[in-house]
């Protein structure tokens, strides 16, 4: 049988699941590090019975996220994919995430903290780093109908105005299978070369300048 590894380091801790089929295991480590990335995958493989040489590709976020997580997730997955036995694919955290809105891409937003009065979005297949009266003004002249967000987000007083008003459906960026990215696996072309997103919001403050 061969698996899709997924992982995910560029939230909290650590997320990484096996797929194959109807054969389904996930691993959610909200403090894991890096170094127990190798240990992870090994309790996954001994949960299905599988072996290393069974999984065949492996998608990882590359951002935006931890500087730290993605460092180490997007160095992981070439590991293992440098024999060539299996093929990596890199996907921004945000394409990932708009998975979990289950519909079509050209509907679905996905608004997450960057810092405070800035976020992260994806609209319409692109993304940005914007403060919140941008974010505002972007979704009200688009037609979303269902926002990926993670709480704080959905927290914040501003945005959830926005969404009530234009009657967008929310749903939470957390307590999903990964395996709800696995459709990516089919737009997303492999490469072993992926680069993390280290950009830091101050960098894009700088180019507004």
């Amino acid at each position: 049988m061969n698996y899709d590894l997924i992982v995910d380091t560029s939230r909290k801790g650590i997320s990484m699941a096996l797929c194959a089929g109807s054969v389904y295991e996930e691993i959610v480590d909200p403090s894991g590090k890096g170094e127990v990335l190798s240990a992870s995958l090994d309790a996954l493989l001994a949960k299905v019975g599988a072996t290393l040489d069974d999984v065949k590709r492996v998608m990882v976020t590359v951002g935006p996220g931890s500087f730290s997580g993605l460092r180490t997730g997007v160095a992981f997955c070439q590991g293992l994919c440098f024999s060539g036995k299996r093929n990596l694919y890199g996907v921004t955290t945000l394409q990932a995430l708009a998975c979990f809105a289950g519909s079509a891409e050209d509907s679905v937003a996905v608004v997450i903290r960057a810092r405070n009065g800035f976020w992260y979005l994806r609209l319409n297949n692109e993304e940005s780093f914007i403060e919140t009266e941008e974010v505002v003004a972007r979704i009200k002249g688009s037609s979303v109908k269902t926002a990926v967000v993670d709480a704080a987000a959905l927290a914040d007083e501003v945005l959830s105005a926005t969404f009530a008003e234009k009657n967008i459906a929310t749903t939470l960026d957390t307590d999903k299978p990964l395996s709800m990215w696995s459709p990516l696996f089919e737009t997303v072309k492999p490469s072993l070369i992926q680069e993390a997103n280290y950009i830091q919001p101050s960098y894009f403050e700088k180019l507004k300048v």
